[in-house]
């Protein structure tokens, strides 16, 4: 009787040992289960202030002849064009830098190659405003445009009539520039601006090409004092953007730059102006239809006027180019 008791106390005292440790597990449980349920994972989001665009192109355009009643020359055209863009934009700051690059040629049956298009332009614009609620910034921009290989007055294809950097340009100014919020359009107005033309080649120097001073020459011709290879004017530049898709896959571009230099007959106005309308077929094929327009009162064009095969100085003139191509687009 003795021994079954103590045998009972025994059974008791762990059965309520085993129910308090469930007790214990279940309050753990229960602790561990509120903590994970009340923690919130905070994740960090990694803000990016830049934004770029890389966007290579090529356009072509092929003519064959077989045994054409109506006549017609064999031809083939292709223009290579690219476009790479840098934007950092943060708070107060808005730093903005472009390249363009365009080469094109033509090959016609009978005749020799032919360069129709050769440009290679940066842009540099950097901005700072006093709020993050203006659209006005404090602006210095920097400009600067030339070109790859020789340029000829065809058929003419032994004396270039510019090169590399003959003429290079170069703008650097200081001023402000509006931006609109939601619109792709900027104006800038700078009326500190540094023009610089450049002439590296000394043969188009001795010439006065591109309104740089020409080399000044004895009654026999010969040279007394070296041209000018750099040109430099202080002036008043007012530039504009504007870009916009104005129908599905129709995006119109505009871009205007007018420039006049305070020393040298201030009031006549170089004017470069660029319009263009880009179709996009679908995401690799898109047409363009476009044309520039160039003034410079300084570049004098060089002409035979009386047929003896000399070029003699005329005037200024206006420069004019249309473009209409058809090609694939390559965006990365």
């Amino acid at each position: 009787m003795l021994s079954f008791n103590a045998h009972a106390a025994i059974d008791t005292t762990s059965a309520d040992t085993t129910r308090h440790s469930f007790s214990h597990f279940l309050k753990t449980a229960a602790v561990v289960d509120t903590i994970s349920t009340d923690t919130t994972m905070v994740v960090k989001e990694k803000v990016n202030y830049w934004n770029k665009v890389n966007k290579v192109g090529l356009n072509l355009s092929e003519v064959a002849f077989v045994n054409w009643n109506a006549g017609g020359n064999n031809s083939f055209s292709a223009l290579l064009h690219a476009n790479f863009g840098r934007r950092y934009r943060k708070k107060l700051l808005n730093w903005n830098s472009t390249m363009v690059i365009k080469y094109g040629f033509n090959a016609q049956e009978g005749r020799e190659l032919r360069k129709t298009e050769d440009q290679l332009e940066i842009n540099s614009n950097f901005g700072y405003r006093r709020d993050s609620v203006s659209n006005f910034y404090y602006s210095a921009k920097f400009n600067f445009n030339t070109q790859f290989t020789y340029g000829y007055r065809y058929p003419n294809t032994e004396n270039p009539i510019s090169k590399f950097m003959a003429p290079g340009y170069a703008f650097l100014g200081v001023g402000t520039e509006y931006s609109h919020p939601s619109e792709e359009f900027t104006a800038y107005i700078s009326p500190v601006t540094l023009k610089s033309t450049f002439v590296l080649d000394q043969r188009l120097a001795n010439e006065g090409m591109f309104g740089v001073r020409e080399a000044i020459r004895d009654e026999e011709g010969n040279i007394l004092q070296e041209g000018e290879k750099i040109r430099a004017e202080f002036g008043f530049l007012v530039s504009s953007t504007f870009n916009k898709e104005l129908f599905d896959n129709i995006i119109f571009d505009n871009q205007l730059r007018l420039y006049s230099d305070y020393l040298n007959k201030f009031g006549n106005v170089d004017v470069d102006w660029e319009f263009n309308v880009n179709l996009k077929v679908n995401t690799h094929v898109q047409a363009n239809i476009g044309s520039h327009l160039r003034y410079d009162d300084d570049v004098k064009f060089k002409e035979d006027r009386d047929g003896d095969g000399e070029l003699e100085t005329g005037g200024p003139k206006i420069q004019f180019k249309q473009l209409l191509g058809v090609g694939l687009v390559y965006e990365f």
